[in-house]
């Protein structure tokens, strides 16, 4: 569905990425991988049109280099940022209601199954969002994304700053993800949870991809794990 093919980016005259390549199949969750400042967030950016970037990015064999963000997402790219950015003054109700697409139809997502999956977002859907603790904003986003019926979906550290109850959440949820044939680009720290769901496994390192292989791979080669990951 997505397919990467030396993809470089920059921030001003920062050279970013340096010939980037993956793809991700349908209903595959896919792990990208890498200790902080190797380019995996900008990666995600240069997906959704956020940041300067070269090379092919093709989604089901359009190219969709230089579109905007919203058509990106229009064309069933979903994003979820690392910083979150829900609306704080606005409702969880609402704010799920601005994922919506206009004209939408035949969803495979709909308000109860976002409550369904995170009952705290149902026992607060009244609520304003920015009163809302860090784990019940992350579910917010996550949920937020999924209205718009994406089917490639992007989560850039998700479980970040969770407490341990809520990652299995967010595990929970991005496997119910798979299991409805919506494809997982996860960014994500965490190695135990990142390699307990996904199907495959990307490492950064530097601006490139230096592993593509099946998680048992990853857990089989200390080197790569030392020299890209490990702190």
């Amino acid at each position: 569905m997505l397919e990467i093919n030396n993809l470089h980016a920059y921030y001003g005259k920062s050279h970013v990425l340096h010939g980037v390549h993956f793809n991700v199949g349908q209903g595959e969750i896919v792990a990208l991988l890498g200790r902080n400042g190797s380019g995996r967030s900008t990666t995600a950016k240069a997906i959704m049109g956020l940041v300067e970037c070269e090379g092919q990015i093709a989604w089901k064999g359009q190219p969709i280099q230089g579109k905007k963000p919203f058509e990106v997402a229009h064309l069933g790219i979903g994003y979820v940022p690392e910083n979150r950015e829900i609306f704080p003054k606005l409702t969880v109700h609402q704010n799920l209601m601005l994922g919506q697409k206009t004209g939408q139809k035949n969803s495979r997502w709909s308000f109860d199954d976002m409550y369904t999956m995170f009952p705290r977002l149902k026992e607060r859907q009244h609520t304003e969002a920015g009163v809302m603790s860090g784990g019940e904003q992350q579910m917010l986003t996550l949920c937020r994304t999924l209205m718009g019926d994406p089917d490639l979906i992007i989560i850039d550290e998700p479980t970040e700053g969770l407490a341990p109850k809520i990652v299995e959440l967010v595990a929970e949820y991005l496997q119910r993800l798979k299991s409805r044939g919506v494809s997982v680009l996860l960014i994500e720290q965490k190695l135990t949870i990142a390699l307990h769901i996904s199907d495959r496994a990307l490492v950064m390192g530097h601006g490139s991809i230096v592993f593509d292989d099946t998680p048992a791979a990853l857990k089989a080669n200390p080197y790569v794990r030392k020299e890209w990951l490990e702190v």
